[in-house]
């Protein structure tokens, strides 16, 4: 019987969240490529921004004959002063979605999420930073159980449903992580 994989092209993808490896599988196994997760744990510096952390990670990444890619997100609440921003993982797992959507203010409830996705191409590639990125607001309380993160208290401009509210398919088309993995694609088909 051949295999499911013949003729598929590998991706490994350098990541402990298995909600950012489904969305990337997700979106690159209809265009012909096998996404394999990484198993390495890789040390994120102390930065303020996206990009610096994104570069720090693929450094990390041992040099392999195929396509490496590593990502980091962030929500960044423009009256909390970008707060959580490149702490998101740490605020999610110490304060939680419910906890960091009472502390912003009711005035201005605007944020954005972020994605860099770095990826190098073969052991000798050069790395290139991907960015993604929406506009939106926070919720006063999770709403919905899809999704993971910070899904359930964001709500992309021109939407009145949270991520978590979305099907998958219908947050790819909106979110930071689908906008930077059509980057990728890009970069990949280049």
């Amino acid at each position: 019987m051949p295999s499911p994989n013949r003729g598929r092209r590998t991706l490994t993808f350098f990541t402990g969240n298995r909600g950012k490896l489904t969305e990337v599988r997700h979106r690159l196994a209809p265009l012909g490529w096998n996404v394999v997760q990484g198993h390495r744990t890789l040390v994120e510096p102390q930065a303020d921004d996206l990009e610096t952390v994104a570069r720090a990670k693929l450094e990390q990444v041992p040099r392999a004959p195929g396509p490496c890619l590593v990502e980091d997100a962030g929500l960044f609440i423009h009256a909390l002063n970008g707060f959580p921003g490149v702490y998101s993982a740490y605020a999610l797992r110490t304060l939680g979605p419910a906890t960091v959507a009472r502390l912003v203010p009711r005035g201005d409830r605007t944020a954005t999420f972020r994605a860099v996705m770095g990826l190098r191409e073969g052991a000798g590639g050069r790395p290139k930073l991907i960015l993604g990125e929406v506009h939106g607001k926070i919720t006063s309380a999770p709403r919905g159980s899809g999704g993971f993160g910070f899904d359930p208290i964001f709500v992309p401009t021109g939407e009145h449903r949270t991520f978590a509210e979305m099907t998958p398919e219908e947050k790819d088309g909106l979110s930071h992580r689908g906008k930077a993995l059509d980057g990728l694609v890009r970069a990949l088909r280049d």
